[in-house]
């Protein structure tokens, strides 16, 4: 008796299912750590901890609690001019945090306007658009904002200024590519041929289609704005003290890192856990948006 032919079946209901949950599956480590940190800056003042800014030369370089001289009033330890440690950490979460989030939403607003306006008209406009864009994104973020410190001082203001300046091109990129590819389906063109105009098209039909691309690069690019910031902080670029800012509190214990290993240590553990975070939600969003590796 001949064998019945076998259909060539699709994935089963139960797999699809299962692929479906894992890619909406919220990524619990990452939204903790952020959400652990934005409260923390957010509730500072509230907390009851120690003067982030108090110094006393009689506590300074005082270890962690759980060590044999340390003391559970200073539980991540003191500083040379004996702050405490964690209050700096706190507060400092409030100036990084800042830091990327108002960077990332000026550079990302411009960036995407200039991306936006590049790939709907193209011609001349797309071509000065884009060779000021690539002449942007040669231009290294450390140098413009050793100049700005150099010329007007270091400051918050200056460090938002230099890396927006430079990181919109990104954007734009992103952007124009994407707005390329839309200008080419079939409903760019019914929306020209029922009357719509530039800005109504830019607006109702391009933009949303590239918020989900938007959302995943801002969210990469913060973790990205938080490292540059402290590496400008560390330099003496970035924020002036007494302000805490991590990376500033990493080049005061760089000295002493045998002796009063803490000093560096916890700063660097809060950036690595937040741009860690940032990091791995950019790449769930990435994911979650991407209808191809939502089918794998």
């Amino acid at each position: 008796m001949p064998a019945e032919p076998t259909a060539l079946a699709g994935p089963e209901p139960d797999m699809v299912a299962v692929r479906t949950s894992r890619a909406w599956r919220l990524p619990v480590f990452p939204l903790s750590v952020i959400a652990i940190f934005l409260a923390l800056a957010v509730v500072a003042p509230l907390l009851g901890l120690p003067d982030p800014h108090e110094q006393s030369l009689r506590r300074r370089f005082k270890p962690p609690g759980w060590e044999e001289a340390g003391s559970w009033t200073h539980p991540l330890g003191t500083d040379r001019l004996g702050r405490d440690l964690l209050s700096r950490i706190v507060w400092g979460s409030r100036v990084s945090i800042a830091a990327g989030v108002v960077t990332v939403l000026l550079a990302s607003a411009f960036g995407a306007a200039v991306g936006l306006a590049a790939g709907y008209y193209g011609g001349r406009v797309d071509a000065v658009l884009m060779r000021i864009t690539d002449a942007t994104m040669s231009f290294p973020v450390i140098l413009l904002a050793l100049i700005l410190a150099v010329t007007a001082g270091p400051s918050f203001t200056n460090v938002v200024v230099a890396i927006a300046v430079v990181l919109w091109a990104r954007y734009a990129r992103v952007v124009r590519g994407q707005v390329l590819t839309l200008m080419q389906l079939d409903f760019v063109a019914q929306a020209r041929i029922a009357g719509a105009g530039a800005w109504r098209i830019i607006t109702r039909h391009l933009l949303p289609n590239t918020l989900g691309t938007l959302l995943v690069l801002v969210t990469l690019q913060i973790g990205y704005v938080i490292i540059v910031e402290a590496s400008l902080s560390f330099l003496g670029a970035g924020i002036p003290p007494p302000t805490p800012a991590w990376g500033s509190m990493i080049a005061e214990g760089r000295d002493v890192v045998t002796s009063a290993w803490w000093v560096s240590l916890f700063p660097g553990l809060a950036i690595l856990l937040v741009v860690l975070a940032f990091n791995l939600l950019g790449d769930w969003l990435r994911d979650t948006f991407d209808p191809k590796l939502r089918q794998l």
